[in-house]
């Protein structure tokens, strides 16, 4: 698990419009890195929708959101939800496992192997200011509001 202080792992993949984006592009910013299992599905389409709400509020922080999914499937959920933020496509799950968010879950008894719904706040530097693991939908946005007034 990441800690705060440590450095934010580096992150290069295609977003919606089949752009690669890097974390290395946004020094001097700080960065919103939030990790959801899967596009369109209630609890991710609360969580994306939150985020969208307040990024006016949040100044210039980045925020990116990062899923298995495929670009394609990326763009039509940003497309129906006005949600105007990078969404990286991560099918391998290899920036999941960086962040320690791949990993085993279970629904209704059954377990598999999937994203661990979590967010973290990289400051200027490249560095992890906040780590919030198996973070709700509902307080993604809230958490963050509340560690960029710290």
């Amino acid at each position: 698990m990441l800690e705060p202080g440590s450095k934010a792992p580096a992150i290069g993949l295609k977003d919606q419009g089949g752009n690669t984006v890097r974390l290395s592009a946004f020094k001097g910013r700080k960065v919103l890195v939030y990790f959801y299992p899967k596009a369109d599905t209630p609890g991710c389409t609360k969580q994306s929708c939150g985020l969208r709400d307040i990024a006016g509020d949040v100044g210039d922080t980045v925020i990116l959101g990062i899923s298995p999914d495929l670009p394609d499937k990326l763009k039509r959920f940003d497309d129906k939800y006005s949600l105007g933020f990078p969404l990286l496509s991560d099918p391998d799950h290899k920036v999941a496992d960086a962040y320690g968010v791949w990993g085993e879950k279970t629904n209704y008894g059954r377990k598999y192997m999937g994203i661990i719904r979590s967010a973290f706040l990289v400051d200027e530097k490249g560095k992890i200011q906040n780590a919030w693991y198996k973070i709700s939908p509902d307080n993604t946005p809230k958490y963050l509001v509340k560690a960029l007034d710290d």
